[in-house]
């Protein structure tokens, strides 16, 4: 059930003081040294690339409309995420580095599952955040040639300007707490813990966030980056329990300098609790270098923490590159409140 007056009081919040966006609960702020520091302990060295198997998406399955909810892991935090005839994407990102040049920074791993150009029909995009392994130009400029305002784009704070200089008209631009209609789904604009920057003066100047989509008989939630803080319980107490979850596992190494803003599997598996999530599916782990861990370890850490917690593998699941899952609606259904707060 979802508190209106409680989301409406969160909404008034102001999470900007002094012009710049900071996370809810306390956060501490690592900036240049700590990054330097960092790169001394590993000595600018990185874990392999390691060969994933990547699934070919079908098709002829994906342009058909999807009665139960279907998702088709393209790859680190980009999933194709389909519902009846509603077809959506969330965090873009298809080009073979994310970085602000072409020539170098992080290099995928495994190619995209699906490229631009074979995609269905793109209804909507929910964009979290603007670093560049979640906003990645090109491919927003490619949708934008391909399907142009047949694209709602959905983003935090500050993030729509981006958009709208590439010629994007069709933005739903939120702030934490506040949501808008999107033909029969509301989309909630929700904190996560995490940063924003696309460059050395921009930092906290756009907010980051989550965006949680609620149909009549079915909601989703997408996280995109963050850190683990009580916000998920605050989530939960504000719009209920969730149908799917899309949680990172991965980029969580070293724990000193990535904790507060990049999970590990353990504290997937706590949000995954804390949203009471019936379905959770993984994300941000074995596409990209960013971090310490082996590119194989978060699934392998993830099935420790869902087993030291009790809970089935089958609730929070680790889709292959490619792979596309269907998951079941509730066997109850409970209609949205179509009162909506004025």
């Amino acid at each position: 059930m979802i508190d209106w007056s409680l989301l409406e009081q969160w909404a008034r919040r102001d999470a900007r003081p002094r012009g710049r966006f900071r996370n809810l609960y306390p956060t501490p702020d690592h900036g240049l040294a700590e990054l330097l520091r960092w790169q001394r302990e590993t000595r600018g060295r990185f874990p392999p690339h390691l060969p994933f198997p990547l699934q070919q998406p079908d098709p002829a399955l994906l342009a058909r409309p999807a009665p139960q909810p279907r998702f088709t892991w393209i790859g680190h935090s980009t999933y194709l995420i389909q519902y009846r005839n509603w077809n959506l994407l969330t965090d873009p990102v298809f080009s073979e580095r994310c970085s602000p040049v072409s020539f170098a920074g992080p290099k995928r791993a495994v190619p995209p599952a699906l490229t631009i150009d074979v995609l269905p029909p793109i209804h909507a995009v929910l964009v979290s955040h603007n670093h560049y392994d979640h906003l990645d130009r090109a491919a927003v400029d490619a949708l934008q040639r391909r399907f142009g305002d047949h694209i709602t784009w959905f983003a935090p704070t500050g993030v729509g300007a981006w958009l709208r200089r590439r010629g994007i008209t069709e933005v739903v631009e939120r702030g934490w707490w506040q949501h808008a209609g999107w033909h029969d789904a509301q989309a909630f604009c929700l904190p996560t813990q995490h940063f924003s920057g696309r460059g050395p003066r921009d930092r906290n100047t756009t907010l980051w966030c989550g965006w949680r989509l609620q149909w009549p008989d079915f909601s989703l939630f997408f996280a995109g980056d963050t850190g683990y803080a009580p916000l998920f319980q605050d989530i939960h107490k504000a719009v209920g329990p969730v149908d799917t979850a899309l949680l990172p596992i991965g980029a969580y190494l070293p724990r000193w300098f990535m904790a507060p803003v990049h999970i590990n599997p353990e504290e997937a598996v706590r949000i995954h609790q804390d949203l009471q999530a019936r379905h959770s599916l993984a994300m941000h782990w074995g596409t990209f270098v960013l971090t310490d861990e082996p590119m194989d370890e978060p699934p392998r850490l993830l099935t420790q923490a869902l087993a030291a917690r009790g809970i089935p593998t089958g609730q929070f699941r680790v889709p292959a590159h490619g792979e596309t899952v269907t998951l079941p609606l509730r066997d109850t259904v409970a209609a949205i409140d179509p009162v909506l707060p004025s």
